[in-house]
This record gives C-alpha cells, sequence and structure tokens, in this order.
C-alpha cells in the first residue's frame, strides 16, 4: 500500500505573505545570506535545498514541512539474507584461496 504524501504546512503564496508578514521578502533573505538574490525567489520552480533551508529557518520551521515532496521518507534498504542470500561472485573461486591464506 503506498503511502499518502503529507501535505505541506504551507503552500507558495502562504509562504511569501508569512514573509511579507515577518517584514521580510525573498530576495532581502538571499541577500542576507550571502546567496545570489534570486536563488530564494526561485526555490519553488527550482529545487535549492540551501534557499529551502533558509526560509524555513526565518519561518521557525523545517524544510520538510513545507516541501514535502522533495524530502521524501525512504524505506530502508536492507535486504532479507533469508530471501535473497549472498551471490557467489566469479572471484571468489573458492575457499582454496582462503584456506591458504589461513
Amino acid at each position: 500500500m503506498e503511502q499518502k504524501k503529507p501535505d505541506p504546512v504551507l503552500d507558495w503564496h502562504g509562504i511569501k505573505a508569512e514573509l511579507h508578514r515577518r517584514g521580510m521578502t525573498l530576495t532581502e533573505l538571499g541577500r542576507r545570506n550571502g546567496m545570489d538574490p534570486s536563488l530564494c525567489r526561485r526555490v519553488n520552480a527550482q529545487t535549492n535545498y540551501r534557499a529551502q533551508k533558509i526560509i524555513a529557518d526565518f519561518l521557525d520551521l523545517k524544510p520538510e514541512q513545507l516541501w514535502p515532496d522533495r524530502y521524501p521518507k525512504n524505506k530502508p534498504r536492507i535486504l532479507d539474507t533469508a530471501k535473497y542470500p549472498p551471490v557467489e561472485r566469479e572471484k571468489d573461486d573458492a575457499g582454496a584461496d582462503k584456506r591458504r591464506c589461513a
């Protein structure tokens, strides 16, 4: 069963409105953090993790809360060794070499 992705805390217009309520613009936020000012303005259309973090930090949120689709929760990648046993490789030509070393 596929999990439903969580909804963002704020949509793009809400993010901009909250920044303006706090007396900040995307351009000024980028400038104050030593970035190209356009990077924060384009973060909605173009993923930039540093700009996303700056915006989220200013709003006292986590980037995952504002852009949940850009921060997916991955499933563990550990394989069940009972179901998928280790594969023998060609170079593993046998324990004979291992026995000689021991």
